[in-house]
């Protein structure tokens, strides 16, 4: 089995046998450590440059202290993952802005599809109210389009109350008609 895929291995005597020059030990505690520390670091940055670049200088960081390093300390292996962990936190500190964020915000201006397909339902609208019967196309504008209240609609048509929703709910059962081919066109669902 090599050298650097055993469980047992003194990570440490490595450690003193790369301080003592010998790149074999180098070269397996690297291969040993830096693909964890990769694998480690791409999964908490989302970005394997940046994982990479952390991997390089967790592993430099161990070399540098190589020749500090305490017998009875914690494995190598340990003290890179810690190394990296903090490289990678500082990394995600500096991708969030130093200010606070304002909350995004809806966005009121309608899209271009949104601008075309209210065009379409006004244009359909004017269409299949063109082909009420006058006094139906009267109150329907009169309450659903202005708003106004029925007893408000009866004075203006010089009405009782009872013939303005009884011409209100022709007018809108009329239009349900006429519109009815054109829903699926004009993006309406069958409960809308």
């Amino acid at each position: 089995m090599p050298l650097e895929q055993r469980s047992d291995v003194d990570q440490a005597g490595l450690l003193g046998r790369v301080v003592a020059g010998d790149r074999r030990a180098a070269e397996a505690l690297t291969d040993m450590i830096a693909p964890r520390i990769l694998r480690f670091a791409a999964r908490m940055l989302g970005d394997l440059t940046e994982a990479e670049d952390v991997t390089q200088e967790a592993m430099l960081r161990l070399w540098r202290m190589a020749p500090d390093w305490q017998d009875g300390a914690a494995q190598p292996s340990t003290w890179v993952f810690r190394v990296a962990t903090n490289l990678c936190t500082d990394r995600l500190r500096r991708r969030k802005p130093m200010v606070n964020e304002l909350p995004d915000l809806p966005d009121t201006a309608q899209s271009q599809h949104a601008q075309m397909m209210q065009a379409a339902r006004a244009k359909a609208l004017e269409n299949a109210l063109a082909h009420l019967p006058e006094r139906q196309r009267q109150a329907v504008i009169l309450r659903h389009l202005e708003g106004l209240t029925n007893p408000e609609i009866a004075a203006i048509m010089m009405l009782g109350v009872e013939a303005v929703e009884s011409l209100t709910a022709r007018g809108k059962r009329n239009l349900s008609a006429i519109l009815a081919g054109e829903r699926d066109a004009l993006g309406y669902d069958d409960d809308q």
